[in-house]
């Protein structure tokens, strides 16, 4: 199964990104980060880090990203 499997990429204004390249490009954007979180998760197990904690932490990673195209 591939990370975006089903994804309906959308902008803010609801409406549907169609353009193959975009969405080609949002593809691999996402197959590269789902093999680099994937090889960081296992070697956090394997210096015996505790499961939950990685994931936290991940999960803070993500939601502290910042967004410089932001125009608020």
């Amino acid at each position: 199964m591939t990370p975006d499997e089903g994804i309906i990429w959308r902008r803010p204004d609801g409406s549907i990104v169609a353009c193959t390249e975009k969405i080609k490009v949002l593809r691999e954007n996402l197959k590269e980060l789902q093999q680099m979180a994937q090889d960081a998760f296992e070697d956090a197990l394997l210096m015996e880090c505790a499961e939950t904690q990685i994931r936290t932490v991940f999960q803070e990673v993500i939601s502290g990203l910042h967004n410089p195209y932001n125009r608020d």
